[in-house]
């Protein structure tokens, strides 16, 4: 469990959502609506200590209270609108300001489950917001990237991370041989991924050990990403022509859980 923010007390810290009773009608009735109902939704994150999801909450309920006070010509509402946002934004700050010092202390940690059969947790969905401009190598440990399905999964992360905002150069691959009449077929599809990725101007770097079980994957920006099942985490189609085959946040789930750490200095694996 995370403590609260440094130096508030959640009790005192926390501000009240919007009242929706006083969501009125000039034209501001819809983006009154949303901005309270996100607020709320970041003030019930934040009292539940998930502050990574709350903090996004606050900053998408200011942005729409921030066009309340934009649009609307009721000075009174003005006022309240403004002593409100004001005090989310202070809030919104001292969140920010735990998660860095989290960060930077090497304590930070955001779980997510994933249930059986869920959907919307394609890989770009998953690991979107980690993928920042300045990460530029990638760890991937997996010993389950054998099967014809499997690299196609891994296919599909690399995939991700060329088209993302990123800059990445080079991806580490550890995992294990298959170990029946596979093998041929997996060590050639994965150096096809590999000549593939070469004419984007990414190296990947594949090693085989029999001997790891632990599955994670590591960025250079920090970013540490757990995943119980590895990166296949996906049940398989209905049928080559079902929804859920081509998109993948339509895809259902096998039950996981997905742990994120943050580390100032990522070791090599």
């Amino acid at each position: 469990p995370h403590s609260p923010p440094a130096r508030v007390p959640v009790a005192a810290s926390v501000p009240a959502a919007v009242p929706m009773s006083r969501v009125g009608g000039d034209g501001t009735a819809a983006l009154e609506r949303a901005g309270a109902e996100t607020v709320k939704r970041a003030v019930e994150l934040d009292l539940a200590s998930r502050f990574q999801e709350s903090l996004v909450c606050y900053q998408e309920g200011i942005d729409l209270l921030l066009q309340v006070v934009k649009a609307t010509k009721d000075e009174a509402k003005k006022h309240r609108y403004r002593q409100k946002i004001s005090e989310y934004m202070t809030r919104a700050e001292d969140i920010k300001k735990h998660i860095e010092k989290e960060k930077q202390d090497g304590k930070y940690h955001k779980q997510i489950r994933i249930e059986e059969n869920a959907t919307g947790f394609s890989y770009e969905k998953l690991f979107q917001e980690y993928l920042t401009e300045v990460l530029s190598e990638v760890w991937v440990q997996d010993p389950y990237i054998r099967h014809v399905h499997q690299l196609y999964n891994f296919l599909r992360f690399c995939e991700m991370l060329v088209k993302g905002p990123c800059k990445v150069k080079t991806i580490h691959l550890l995992t294990s041989y298959d170990e029946g009449s596979g093998r041929t077929q997996q060590i050639s599809g994965l150096e096809e991924i590999q000549q593939s990725l070469r004419t984007y101007g990414v190296t990947l770097n594949v090693t085989f050990s029999c001997s790891i079980h632990d599955r994670e994957i590591r960025f250079n920006n920090g970013w540490m990403i757990k995943i119980g099942r590895g990166l296949d985490y996906f049940k398989k189609p209905q049928g080559r022509f079902s929804i859920g085959y081509c998109d993948f946040d339509l895809r259902p789930c096998h039950e996981t859980t997905v742990d994120v750490f943050h580390t100032k200095h990522t070791r090599q694996m």
